[in-house]
Order: C-alpha cells, then structure tokens, then sequence
C-alpha cells in the first residue's frame, strides 16, 4: 500500500512539474501539418522551424481577411530578410480558382496554401473563424494565436522580440 501511495504521489508531482513548465511558457509546438501551395510544392510544420513564422488561416470571402492583406504583406516585406516567413493558408470552403486569382491579382509576396480537406485548420485548433493569425517562433512553438486583424504595432514588436532570441 505505501508503494502504491509513493507511485501515486510521485505522478501527481510529476505531473504538476510538467504543467507548470508548459503553462510557463505559454507556447506549445505547432502541430505536425502538410501544406500544399499553389504551385503544387509542399511545405511541413517542421520546415518552420529556425525562421519566425506568421500562418494566416484566411478566405477570399472574407472581408476582414481581405482588409488585413495589405499589412500582412507589408509586414512579411519588412521582415522576411532578417529571418521572418509567413504562410497563408486558405480555408476549405474558399474556391480554389479564387485563392489562386487572389494570390496572382495582388501578388502576394509568400506562400499560399488550400487547406482542400479542413485537415490543416483542425489540427491548429479546430480553426473556424478567419482571419485567424499564429506566431510561431524558431524553434516551431506557437507564441501567439490573434483571432480577428491582429494589432500590427503589437505584433511587430513580438516579430522583433522573437527575431532578436536565439534559436
């Protein structure tokens, strides 16, 4: 009964250290995804890793979508060359024909992905509402999810913080 007892304690303590360390840091990896871009080449989660990443689940229907691209371009011109990509990543229910016609009609600088099967979107949190907006940093972990236009000041500085750490 007293090994029992001492098993179960030291579970719980285990378990107890390792919530903390995870809610500590506030991160967690980003999920193990494939993302299959317009020009038909393919790019994994773990292709991520060692740049700071933006994955924009956005649609083509989607006005705030639409009105947050002009910055999310900018931003991805302003940064790519320290370190910094950004993928966007189409829902779904968008059309391919219209995220292609999107993607070409305003050039956009980055790559563009059809999530064709929702597979993508599920396995980042099951997501629905668009624009959704993760921050992923070096080492492949979410630092910061912005459901709805993130706030592009605030969101530089995070950029800048997070090019600025070690690897």
């Amino acid at each position: 009964m007293t090994r029992r007892l001492w098993t179960l304690l030291a579970a719980i303590a285990l378990a107890a250290i390792a919530a903390a360390v995870y809610l500590g840091t506030g991160r967690s990896a980003a999920p193990p995804s494939t993302f299959v871009l317009l020009d038909g080449s393919t790019r994994t989660t773990a292709d991520l890793k060692g740049k700071v990443t933006l994955v924009n689940f956005w649609a083509t229907s989607c006005v705030s979508c639409v009105a947050e691209m002009p910055q999310i371009m900018a931003t991805h011109e302003k940064y790519q060359a320290r370190g910094y990509q950004t993928l966007a990543v189409a829902m779904s229910y968008d059309p391919p024909a219209y995220v292609v016609n999107f993607a070409q009609s305003r050039k956009l600088p980055f790559g563009v992905a059809i999530d064709n099967t929702g597979a993508v979107a599920k396995a980042w949190g099951d997501v629905q509402l668009t624009p959704t907006t993760f921050i992923v940093d070096k080492r492949g972990e979410i630092v910061k999810r912005y459901v709805g236009a993130p706030d592009f000041s605030e969101l530089h500085q995070l950029i800048e913080k997070l090019l600025a750490a070690p690897a």
